[in-house]
């Protein structure tokens, strides 16, 4: 693999392990262990001496080529693939806390990632701190003498908000933290955190990385020194390991990132800007639009919008329910990054479980809704946006 491949190309011919066979597609390796030619072979891979697999749980052939292609995208030395999401996100936390430490982490996330460091973690002794992610001296205010761990997305979930991560990651160098962003809402395309100072990226490959509403996936990734000395034992010993056949389904799609999310980014923004114009909507906010909030920090460390869009219905949730139901092409679904449009309303799907105070304080209205752009014809988008707006209260 040469390190000169531009993104595209490396999301194409990255991390290819060809069998004897020389088949064109990668190989899907359904197998849960592996054989030894002789019994000194088996000691010295249980010894770490001589390379290869030993147990699909710790890796397989084929889950290592979405590894390495994950890692060619992203800029990182080395990753371990998950069965989830948020299985990389738990493994990313957990593996590297003990009793008795601090996370500080951004208020402003997905509804189970927040449930992992506010409810899980505290029940075994891990300290958590929420802060309103936008302004850095909430971080600063929030660190203590047991602070390890920062927790971001960005953008927010579903209010797209946006944190200075390499502001994050200074504060975190200073005290010796690490920093784990979740850049499932930018995708790797759009947003380097390693790049930034962050230590762990972790993505939800459920989203953009598939795209199509197939499979679940997730990784984390990082530098060689930290997965080897805090998610390598945790990964091997509490299995999180993603499938094979996942593995495989998820190479097929990464092949065609840049490509629909290129068009997924150009509806959404259009879309934006045709919802700023309707008088049924409070208010829009987008990342590739001037009237962003933080455009001054997306300007620093995007360089793209998003495929997702938030809006807010003068109506509450009396109009974003009828809304979502006279729409025809965009499908009403939690999901997002499919090719096809996606619509939910987070106050009553992904943010849920918060309280109605917490929503309050996330921004997530009643009438709050968040679109996932697909891949659909523009056109068709807008118009289908018009007449499902013109059955909504103004």
């Amino acid at each position: 693999m040469s390190k000169t491949w531009r993104p595209a190309t490396q999301l194409v011919h990255g991390g290819t392990l060809r069998s004897q066979y020389g088949e064109m597609s990668e190989a899907i390796y359904l197998t849960q262990g592996f054989v030894y030619d002789t019994s000194e072979a088996a000691e010295a891979r249980f010894k770490g001496e001589t390379e290869g697999f030993i147990y699909a749980r710790y890796g397989s052939p084929t889950n290592d080529m979405f590894e390495k292609r994950m890692c060619a995208l992203e800029g990182a030395e080395d990753a371990r693939a998950t069965a989830s999401g948020m299985a990389a996100v738990t493994a990313a936390i957990l593996c590297q806390l003990k009793a008795g430490d601090h996370i500080v982490a951004a208020r402003a996330l997905f509804g189970s990632c927040r449930w992992v460091v506010e409810t899980l973690a505290p029940k075994y002794g891990i300290e958590c701190t929420l802060v309103d992610g936008r302004h850095l001296e909430n971080w600063e205010k929030a660190i203590t003498k047991k602070t390890k761990v920062f927790f971001l997305e960005s953008p927010t979930n579903p209010t797209l908000e946006i944190v200075d991560i390499a502001g994050v990651a200074k504060l975190a160098n200073q005290i010796g933290a690490k920093v784990v962003v979740d850049n499932v809402f930018a995708t790797p395309l759009f947003q380097k955190p390693l790049e930034l100072g962050a230590h762990i990226v972790v993505y939800s490959a459920t989203k953009h990385i598939d795209g199509q509403g197939r499979c679940l996936g997730g990784v984390v990734l990082s530098d060689k020194e930290w997965i080897n000395e805090n998610l390598h034992d945790y990964f091997r010993h509490t299995g999180p390991a993603m499938s094979p056949f996942n593995a495989w389904t998820l190479l097929k799609g990464i092949e065609t990132l840049p490509l629909r999310v290129a068009q997924q980014t150009k509806n959404a923004s259009k879309i934006a800007d045709f919802l700023a114009e309707q008088k049924q909507v409070a208010r829009v906010i987008y990342p590739g639009r001037k009237d962003h909030p933080q455009a001054d920090i997306i300007a620093k460390q995007m360089s793209g919008g998003s495929t997702l869009v938030c809006f807010e219905l003068k109506g509450g949730k009396e109009a974003a329910f009828a809304l979502q139901n006279a729409l025809g092409v965009v499908t009403i679904s939690n999901n997002l990054g499919d090719t096809r449009s996606l619509i939910t309303h987070p106050a009553t799907t992904t943010h849920k479980n918060l309280s109605e105070e917490a929503r309050a304080e996330l921004g997530i209205s009643a009438g709050t809704v968040r679109l996932s752009a697909g891949i659909e014809d523009t056109d068709d988008l807008i118009e289908d946006f018009a007449q499902a707006l013109s059955k909504v209260k103004s």
